[in-house]
């Protein structure tokens, strides 16, 4: 079955949206507001017809959504996060209204945050410290969405742990530049990129470089099978003596780590955003179901069990949203790192999802463990985000280390470590 041309049966007709109902929207600036309502209009069109076929198609090249990808590109929403400068929208809030751009694809399709995340927070916003020619080569193509982004750190056997004695993926200067060894695992969109912004160990230091995915001695693996976010394409990637040229650094030699640690935070903000957009689908979605479902002769949603447990995620999202906005708005006013709101979102926000998602299950019963019922082809959007959403509590650093930030700013390090 094509994803780029079936649409799903809708089982269930869409449900109220609470955010606007029980979110009173006072932090995010009015530049924002409009983002969000053009974004929810572009999903509510494009996304959410083909995202349940996304999120259950077997992981493969054939099964990326191409077509919604070129139809973001299009809409604009690649130019979203960057400046003018480099061809984007040149907003005055650019990373909060990218926040707000992964909540409202989360809530359809948290496979679809994930693809546009890596595109562009990650790989994207790594290329903005890149030079004027390396921007021309990558960076432009990637917001018309002509080439496709993916960044690099994890490897087999260093993941969070980023420090330079553990990464095993080396690039050896030369005349001619560097001679890439190594290799690199889980790496989304990497089946389907043009490129891949790499870390990599250079003479005792580590540098960031941008590499060409058809270049010689470079071998993508295999689409990975994976619990969830069927979408996300990641692989392995492998480096046999890869030559690239010295002007593919990104930054300067040495300053890798740094660069990368500052993405990985903007991308930690994305991800309590793609957070908090699934728990607003699973308490929509939750609500129409309590109100229609009935058992011993009422509606579930009279059962006060079932009351207070929506008061308690009603709450707990409106707190997720508002630390992810603050996190995003500290961002935009100039602070590279916004900690500790970037940890306790991303800790926060994810956690909830993983929470409410065993309540999304439990409140729809046998259909919600159900990924199609086969007496009608029936589906319901919980069981997915229940695949999901537990993803969220480890890329982009594990929830452990959100923590370990989180303690840092009330101890200090000397005490952390």
């Amino acid at each position: 079955m094509n994803i780029q041309e079936t649409k799903s049966v809708m089982t269930q007709q869409s449900p109220e949206r609470f955010q606007t109902k029980l979110y009173h929207d006072l932090l995010t600036p009015e530049e924002t507001l409009a983002v969000r309502e053009e974004i929810r209009r572009f999903v509510d069109e494009h996304v959410a017809p083909v995202a349940w076929e996304i999120g259950h198609r077997e992981e493969s090249v054939e099964n990326f959504p191409r077509n919604l990808f070129h139809k973001m590109a299009k809409a604009g929403l690649f130019r979203i996060p960057f400046g003018a400068e480099v061809g984007g929208r040149g907003l005055k809030y650019p990373a909060t209204a990218t926040a707000i751009m992964i909540e409202e694809l989360a809530y359809h399709s948290n496979s679809v945050a994930a693809i546009v995340d890596v595109h562009c927070i990650l790989a994207g916003h790594a290329l903005e410290h890149a030079s004027p020619s390396l921007q021309k080569r990558y960076l432009a193509p990637l917001l018309a969405g002509e080439k496709i982004g993916s960044f690099a750190t994890t490897e087999p056997d260093a993941s969070t742990d980023l420090s330079v004695n553990v990464m095993q993926t080396v690039a050896t200067f030369s005349k001619d530049g560097y001679v890439i060894n190594g290799r690199k695992r889980f790496i989304t969109n990497a089946p389907v990129a043009d490129f891949v912004v790499l870390l990599c160990v250079d003479d005792g230091r580590m540098t960031e470089i941008v590499v060409d995915l058809d270049a010689p001695g470079v071998r993508v693996g295999e689409p990975d099978r994976k619990l969830g976010n069927h979408g996300q394409l990641t692989a392995d990637i492998y480096f046999d003596n890869v030559q690239v040229p010295l002007e593919n650094v990104i930054g300067l030699p040495g300053c890798g780590l740094k660069i990368a640690l500052q993405t990985l935070t903007y991308g930690r903000i994305g991800i309590a955003a793609s957070g908090v957009g699934m728990a607003q689908a699973l308490f929509d979605h939750s609500v129409q179901r309590l109100m229609t479902r009935h058992a011993f002769g009422k509606a579930i949603a009279q059962f006060q069990h079932w009351q207070f447990k929506l008061a308690e995620r009603a709450t707990e999202i409106e707190n997720a949203r508002n630390l992810y906005l603050k996190a995003a708005l500290r961002m935009d006013a100039g602070e590279a790192f916004p900690e500790p709101e970037a940890a306790m979102a991303k800790w926060y926000a994810t956690n909830l999802a993983g929470e409410f998602a065993r309540d999304g299950v439990q409140i729809f019963g046998g259909y919600g463990f159900m990924k199609e019922l086969a007496a009608d082809k029936s589906h319901y959007r919980v069981e997915e985000i229940y695949r999901d959403c537990k993803i969220s509590e480890i890329y982009e650093g594990t929830n452990e280390i959100q923590k370990l930030v989180i303690a840092r700013a009330i101890f200090g390090k000397a005490v952390t470590g």
